[in-house]
């Protein structure tokens, strides 16, 4: 299935390692061009060579007000265009209610929340018709994971804040859409797991609730997210779809 993303430009935010990385990959495969971003410019460097092809790494914090235009700037100088961002940042603190202190609520307000709506209004400000924006959230979106009060909190608002943007957008041709992972084998989920103490019983009884039997790949994660990305998605707006192998029982 040809999915249109030939020399199309995308954005992909907090793309060094993770699920973020694994899309910028399943876009650039297909022939897209690429700008992915990562705090540490190192960091950035690397997985830019690594990637190959088109793709060109920037040095950004989501947090940073300048960086949502400066990579809007450089999609249209390198590129000539822009044709759609996936914010992606890496998870918050993990804690519970007397865990987490007013600063890391501060941060991954910051991160999280704000810089993806900054991120969000600077693209649709520079996208046209055919154009899409994407925000990797969360399963708490729809539920809440014990453990992670700070993503329960702020995970549901950034999806309110998307279906409000995809009904705004709409009549102008662009496109929002949430993607939902759950257990996908990254870093982030690894650490996670090992926080209860036995990473591996926490895998074990993780697998054991998903229907799939499995926890999911970066790849397949990659895959499914620059699917709806991509040109061969554009009916596809408003929604939030969990890459979650079942994991989520409700409709």
């Amino acid at each position: 299935m040809d999915l249109g993303l030939k020399d199309r430009v995308y954005i992909v935010t907090g793309a060094t390692r993770g699920l973020g990385n694994a899309t910028a990959r399943a876009l650039a495969a297909d022939g897209a061009k690429v700008i992915i971003t990562g705090r540490d410019e190192q960091s950035v460097e690397e997985a830019a060579a690594e990637l190959g092809g088109d793709v060109l790494g920037l040095a950004a914090d989501n947090a940073d007000p300048s960086a949502a235009q400066r990579l809007v700037d450089t999609a249209r100088e390198c590129f000539g265009r822009l044709d759609g961002i996936l914010v992606s940042v890496g998870g918050p603190a993990p804690g519970f209610l007397a865990d987490n202190t007013d600063d890391q609520w501060q941060t991954a307000f910051e991160t999280v929340f704000l810089g993806a709506v900054r991120l969000a209004r600077t693209a649709a400000a520079a996208l046209g018709e055919g154009g899409v924006i994407g925000f990797v959230l969360s399963g708490s979106v729809h539920e809440p994971i014990a453990g992670l009060t700070i993503s329960n909190g702020l995970r549901p608002g950034l999806a309110g804040f998307a279906k409000s943007l995809a009904d705004e957008l709409g009549p102008r041709g662009i496109r929002v859409v949430g993607v939902l992972p759950a257990r996908i084998d990254t870093d982030r989920v690894r650490e996670l797991d090992a926080l209860s103490g036995d990473a591996e019983a926490a895998r074990t009884a993780n697998e054991a609730r998903i229907p799939l039997r499995r926890y999911g790949t970066p790849e397949e994660f990659g895959k499914t997210a620059a699917f709806l990305l991509s040109p061969a998605a554009s009916y596809l707006t408003g929604i939030m779809v969990p890459v979650d192998g079942g994991f989520r029982h409700g409709f």
